[in-house]
């Protein structure tokens, strides 16, 4: 995508003034309109990236597109269990490069909200503080309890003292200029009692101990001391107001989309009601805004808590999981950063008067000693459009809309106006291609090499034990996997024998899923999802005369991430019994188990270089299909282009991946139930929940699993499945994430100001024609009009369709412009279109072209 990077005379004093910052340390306080940096009031516009949920190579590329999408601010989780993987065994390296991470941002001449925790949740396995920490005897999670504290203050002091020591914190020159202690505890204090209410005020004092030389933030906690900042998550904060007057407004996470767990549906959050949002917050005297997520990424490996959260953490964010601007959604908060930056000056130092345009309508006017003036004019009813007069001017207000003015006179954005561009993308499929390191240089398809595990005791059990142990506490976490293995003996006169009825195995499980094997034979699967962990199986199985096997594979996806006492939360088998028999039920639960922990592959390392002798692997041109437990190897080329890659799993069933050792994750294509509610399109009028606009009902939460580009070698790389179900190897693809085509639909009554060339001292030229702009994808053309129509054209990107009203040159005006090239512009204008075409309407122009 080409992406516009001029800039208003405003924007460019301020990355001036930010580069000057940067030389020497920057002096940071707040106000109770907004921090301070060097004595100037800052509105800042702020982009979470998770530096463990991409990869290095990826970062400056994210962190340049945040700048250019307006962001002033890069933040950041840190996380914990990425980092201290067991007690003072740190780790630093690849996606958990923090210093490398924040010098990046540095780099970029940007701002750095580092949000230490160390507690997190961020649908990250447990929260983010390491499982290990729970087994520290005496130890009770984020409460006055001494272990938890213990451990919790080496772990932050760790982590300031590391900023200290490479210099990155604003006071010493560096980008940081906020950090976050705890996180969203307030929801908590009062279910741990007393001591919720002193560990909130013990972490804040540790914190203020660091002496930084930044202030200390603490997100939905109601009772933060000075002089912590508290502040607001949540998908609107417009309302909010700090428990200080002497406090700025700070909006640490706003929602622009949200995650996904396997089996739901896909939320999306419409980009109208995000920047409805966001103009909103800065309307009523906010000065930081933060989007959670700006760019969401990818759990890698067994990083994904909730549980059942998906490997992917897309969370419909402005710039999408494989690091590719998200159209429109990206551009219009774009332009919507840059109109919002046109109002600092009197939004900071201006004083507001409120004025009542309508019974929901109104208009925040600031206006200062120096003559700057910014309005913002909202209509906060969610159906219906309004009409107000400002200024003695008449102005048109969508339904739930906000019409920015950056000198009280034009208008520059609107929030319900989407006027940028619709990117159609698409995931292209290849085919794997063997690599030409492969022993058989003939081959089309690749040299599939298989190992099947044994279902129950691969090898000598960990332990026996009479009855049923909780998963969690017997893994630690340390894998997915645990095996719970029995025996029964079936006496031959048994009536299912001889009447061919079937036994019936019944499985109560705390979470969260569970295949059964019965002699090395799949019987049966069960699962939880998201909103649920318990679940049952119930399913017949096959017992023969004699001694039978039961082995039942319990499986986590992903721990807890939060709640009051979350870590006591747990998992595995909580009763077995088998009905069917001649003395009716048998309740194996108190029977002896043999548990083992893990797999054969895993604890052999398989998946990586050093490891993948470690079996005999049987090679093949036609690998077991729907064959259960069984691993699967080949050596492959990397695809071709430069575009972002995913791993298409579509016919495959529940299991890992790696690429070069590296995990991919877990992956499952599980559908959502095809009688859940989806939408078509999604009215963005009123109030988001996270059910409002769903997608995909009866398809798989995640088809596609994202293999960063620098994973990949020119050859020779090593794809590893582990498939716990069964699958079909031979149908797995690389899929590249490719911009096949671009739509877009202005009306005339579109803001036609170009915000980015706004001159806020010279404005008398502000009468441009709205104007329709379409981009493809650098090295790639307009090759054709799918669709054009200016009139009162009906649909959006993808399905438009000709209204009652429709000029019949569309087509050959918008081919004329725009064939065989990169970008073109089509203004709304007479000289483009007929003159008196549909006299009384507010008229749109439609368009959907390919790129190629």
């Amino acid at each position: 995508m080409k992406l516009f990077s001029s800039m208003s005379v405003t924007l460019v004093l301020s990355v001036l003034f930010l580069q000057s910052t940067m030389a020497v340390g920057a002096n940071v306080t707040y106000d109770h309109r907004s921090l301070i940096i060097d004595g100037q009031r800052k509105l800042l516009i702020s982009a979470a990236i998770h530096y463990p949920r991409s990869v290095p190579a990826m970062w400056p590329g994210l962190v340049q597109l945040a700048k250019e999408g307006g962001a002033d601010v890069i933040e950041s989780y840190v996380f914990w269990n990425g980092h201290e993987l067991s007690p003072n065994n740190y780790y630093f390296e690849e996606r958990f490069d923090l210093v490398k991470f924040v010098k990046i941002v540095q780099q970029a001449r940007m701002y750095m909200i580092l949000r230490i925790g160390p507690f997190i949740a961020a649908e990250w396995n447990y929260g983010g503080i390491p499982v290990w920490l729970h087994y520290v005897p005496g130890t009770v999670f984020r409460t006055d309890n001494e272990p938890f504290k213990y451990y919790m203050q080496k772990f932050t002091t760790y982590i300031v003292n590391l900023m200290k020591q490479e210099k990155l914190f604003a006071s010493q020159g560096g980008p940081i200029i906020l950090a976050q202690i705890e996180n969203e505890y307030g929801y908590y204090e009062q279910s741990y009692g007393d001591g919720g209410k002193a560990y909130a005020m013990w972490a804040a004092r540790m914190a203020l101990s660091q002496n930084i030389g930044v202030p200390w933030i603490m997100c939905q906690q109601w009772d933060a001391p000075d002089p912590v900042i508290n502040t607001c998550n949540s998908f609107y904060c417009d309302q909010f107001t700090p428990i200080s007057p002497n406090k700025p407004k700070i909006w640490t996470e706003n929602w622009p989309g949200w995650f996904k767990t396997f089996g739901s549906r896909d939320p999306h959050r419409p980009v109208e009601d995000v920047a409805y949002a966001v103009a909103r917050f800065f309307q009523k005297g906010g000065s930081v805004q933060n989007y959670y997520m700006y760019h969401g990424g990818t759990n890698f490996g067994r990083t994904a808590g909730g549980p059942f959260i998906t490997t992917s953490y897309d969370y419909d964010a402005p710039i999408d999981e494989y690091g590719l601007p998200r159209l429109p959604k990206w551009q219009h908060l774009k332009e919507l950063h840059e109109a919002i930056k046109l109002c600092e000056q009197a939004l900071l130092n201006g004083d507001l008067t409120l004025l009542r345009l309508g019974p929901l309508q109104e208009a925040d006017v600031y206006t200062d000693s120096s003559g700057a003036c910014a309005a913002f004019l909202a209509n906060i009813d969610d159906k219906n459009e309004a009409v107000v007069q400002f200024k003695n001017i008449t102005y048109h207000l969508p339904a739930w809309s906000v019409s920015i003015f950056p000198d009280c006179k034009n208008v520059a954005f609107n929030t319900a106006k989407v006027g940028t561009q619709t990117s159609i993308v698409e995931m292209v499929a290849e085919n794997v291609q063997p690599s030409v390191v492969s022993p058989n240089k003939d081959l089309k398809v690749p040299q599939w090499e298989f190992f099947v595990e044994k279902a129950g005791l691969w090898a000598e059990a960990d332990f026996n034990k009479t009855g049923l142990f909780d998963h969690i506490n017997t893994t630690k976490d340390t894998t997915d996997y645990l095996w719970y293995t029995t025996s029964l003996y079936v006496d031959e006169k048994e009536r299912f024998i001889t009447n061919g009825s079937q036994p019936v195995l019944l499985v109560e499980s705390k979470g969260h899923a569970l295949h059964a094997f019965v002699n090395q034979e799949l019987q049966g699967t069960a699962s939880g999802n998201g909103s649920v962990f318990p679940f049952k199986l119930e399913t017949p199985i096959s017992l023969k005369a004699g001694m039978n096997e039961i082995a039942l594979l319990s499986m986590t996806v992903g721990l807890q991430t939060a709640g009051p006492y979350y870590e006591w939360i747990g998992a595995g088998l909580t009763s077995v019994k088998i009905n069917g028999l001649s003395n009716d039920t048998v309740d194996l639960s108190e029977s002896t188990w043999h548990y083992k922990i893990g797999l054969q592959g895993e604890h052999l390392g398989i998946y990586k270089a050093d490891g993948l002798n470690s079996v005999n692997w049987i090679s093949t041109r036609d690998p077991p299909l729907k064959q259960p437990l069984t691993w699967y190897k080949a050596v492959v080329d990397s695809p071709s282009g430069n575009e972002p890659v995913g791993l298409d799993m579509i016919h495959m069933g529940k299991g890992l991946a790696w690429l070069n050792g590296q995990e991919i994750g877990r992956y499952w294509p599980r559908k959502s139930s095809k009688h859940a509610q989806c939408v078509n399109e999604c009215d963005y009028r009123g109030k988001f929940n996270p059910d409002k606009c769903d997608t995909g009902c009866g398809e798989p939460t995640q088809r596609w699993y994202h293999v960063p580009r620098s994973w990949f070698k020119p050859s020779g790389n090593v794809l590893v499945i582990f498939e716990e179900t069964g699958g079909d190897p031979t149908q797995i693809r690389f899929s590249k994430r490719k911009t096949s085509g671009v739509c877009a639909l202005v009306s005339e009554d579109h803001p036609s100001l170009r915000v980015e060339t706004w001159n806020v001292v010279a404005n008398e030229n502000k009468n441009d024609k709205a104007t329709a702009r379409l981009s493809c994808p650098n090295k790639t053309f307009i090759s054709a009009i799918k669709f054009a129509s200016f009139g009162n054209p009906v649909g959006s990107c993808g399905s438009f369709m000709k209204g009652n009203c429709h000029d019949q040159s569309s087509t050959s005006v918008v081919e004329k412009i725009c064939l065989n090239k990169n970008e073109c512009s089509i203004e709304l204008s007479e000289e483009n279109f007929k003159k008196g075409l549909c006299l009384g309407i507010i008229r749109r122009l439609a368009i959907e072209a390919v790129c190629s």
